[in-house]
């Protein structure tokens, strides 16, 4: 029998992925609406607002199945209640690249990233290079742009 894999992530995760799956629903009956009024307009071969609205259907519908797949899977972790000295899932990494430059990154859900923001997939290059190291220890990660070498300077869970 197969194994229904977690999918960690951060309480906000959750929020934003159930907030857009009520979006989603509260969608369905417009476009119910709108195929409906498109069907009333005669012959469906060559009815572009319908094919427009059954298209978008498929679309929301492949969303909601997808999201509420992620919900039923997710693993909710507060950091705060995580503690150690190595870098897990939810903890907030400082890293000093090649020159001592500073760059903090929060090791997050493949939903909740953000590089912008300072938040990466723990299945990213460097989320999966970082997951399991010590203060002080190197990481070399493989990235689109070459190879990048980086020293962990700090963890914390906050």
């Amino acid at each position: 029998m197969a194994t229904v894999e977690k999918m960690p992530m951060l309480q906000e995760g959750y929020e934003t992925l159930s907030a857009d799956l009520k979006r989603l629903k509260a969608e369905r009956p417009t476009i119910v609406d709108a195929i409906e009024e498109a069907r009333a307009h005669g012959d469906l071969s060559e009815n572009a607002e319908y094919h427009a609205a059954k298209e978008r259907q498929g679309q929301v519908e492949a969303s909601i199945s997808d999201i509420e797949d992620k919900l039923s899977r997710a693993q909710i972790i507060d950091p705060k209640d995580l503690s150690g000295d190595k870098v897990v899932f939810g903890a907030t990494v400082t890293l000093l690249d090649e020159n001592d430059k500073p760059v903090t990154y929060q090791i997050v859900g493949q939903t909740e990233a953000n590089a912008k923001t300072g938040r990466i997939s723990y299945n990213s290059p460097l989320g999966r290079g970082l997951i399991g190291r010590k203060l002080d220890e190197e990481v070399e990660v493989t990235v689109p742009a070459g190879d990048r070498y980086y020293v962990v300077s700090k963890i914390e869970f906050i």
